[in-house]
């Protein structure tokens, strides 16, 4: 089942990010302020925060938002699935939702930032199967030699 996130979810859905071994420090800080900010209303005109439960237990979730200043383009920010749970489908149903809830919102695009680092490689490889392009490559955009990875898909 995917639902709306609660506010008492944020400790563990950061705890599941650093769990998959991908993110670095300062991206686990951005994570909890985001979720801070989203459930204190701050800046969060349209945003989205749903997690995947399977028992009762959250296995997943997503992060996702119109882009200011644009013309029904969003960003998916943050995807992510308990490492334990990996590779059985349930990054891709959270993927087909972010993608369903956006068309229902009358998305055109939907963009997603990534580290062109090689432990994303299998990250990298989930956004081209589900039929994502590789749209734009910015060289040392995270730091000297971990360049911002961008995908596309026109969903509307």
């Amino acid at each position: 089942m995917i639902r709306p996130v609660r506010a008492d979810e944020t400790p563990a859905l950061v705890e599941m990010a650093q769990g998959t071994g991908v993110f670095k420090p300062h991206e686990i800080q951005a994570l909890r302020e985001v979720l801070d900010d989203f459930h204190a209303g701050v800046n969060v005109n349209g945003h989205r925060a749903v997690v995947a439960e399977e028992d009762s237990q959250v296995l997943g979730f997503a992060y996702f938002a119109p882009a200011a200043m644009t013309d029904r383009t969003w960003s998916l920010w943050w995807i992510a699935v308990n490492k334990q749970v990996q590779a059985r489908g349930l990054g891709a149903k959270l993927l087909r939702y972010v993608e369903d809830e956006a068309k229902a919102a009358d998305c055109r695009i939907l963009l997603i930032e990534t580290s062109s680092l090689p432990h994303y490689d299998p990250t990298r490889r989930f956004y081209l199967k589900h039929g994502y392009e590789e749209h734009a490559f910015l060289r040392d955009y995270y730091s000297d030699g971990d360049d911002m990875v961008i995908y596309r898909k026109r969903l509307g």
